[in-house]
């Protein structure tokens, strides 16, 4: 969560592909950011979970904290939108269809204290942390495709040794070894005991 609007420009610059944010509905409010684990989707967010960021994004707007019956809007952090000419934390989205809603009718004291006592405040190096994120993403890949290559690999030569013990063509060369083994197994005969079969 963004500390104030400058704070909130620099999320919107450096948020995660995985990350969901969540604002108040047609008021000034913090820019809330929901890092999804690995696995889960956007729209699938736990209920518990959803009420905990939409009491958050309330308990964090000015006005909106004095308010009853809010709209909570939530959307992936990549649908946001940023030109030039808008003012600092102002956002827009590249797609309306991507952005949900969510209704909270009053404050939940319990939820919001539960959520400030656990809260922690960073200075964060956010062009740092998306290298480091980069490299952890770029070598995840990496060893996902050696891994892929090496299974079809595998794959491949599983076929193919199939593919050899089907084939006709090895049929007839096991024939003709056992042919020849044969031919080495049987008895020497003279020439003499070869006559007398034919006579």
């Amino acid at each position: 969560m963004g500390k104030d609007k400058v704070e909130n420009e620099d999320l919107i610059k450096y948020a995660w592909p995985q990350d969901v944010w969540f604002h108040v509905d047609k008021l000034s409010s913090a820019h809330v950011y929901l890092r999804m684990p690995e696995g889960m989707s956007w729209e699938a967010i736990p209920e518990p979970l959803l009420v905990d960021c939409a009491q958050l994004v309330k308990a964090n707007s000015i006005e909106g904290n004095k308010k009853d019956n809010l709209t909570i809007i939530y959307t992936p952090a990549d649908n946001l939108k940023k030109t030039g000419d808008m003012a600092v934390g102002q956002v827009s989205f590249h797609s309306d269809k991507r952005v949900k809603r969510t209704h909270v009718a009053k404050r939940e004291n319990p939820i919001v204290n539960r959520l400030n006592k656990t809260k922690a405040e960073r200075q964060v190096d956010h062009e740092q942390e998306r290298v480091d994120r980069i490299k952890k993403e770029t070598a995840a890949r990496r060893a996902a495709a050696l891994q892929k290559k090496k299974a079809d690999e595998e794959l491949a030569r599983q076929r193919a040794a199939e593919k050899q013990a089907r084939s006709y063509d090895t049929l007839f060369d096991q024939q003709a070894e056992e042919d020849d083994d044969d031919a080495v197994d049987a008895p020497k005969r003279s020439v003499r005991e070869m006559e007398e079969d034919f006579m």
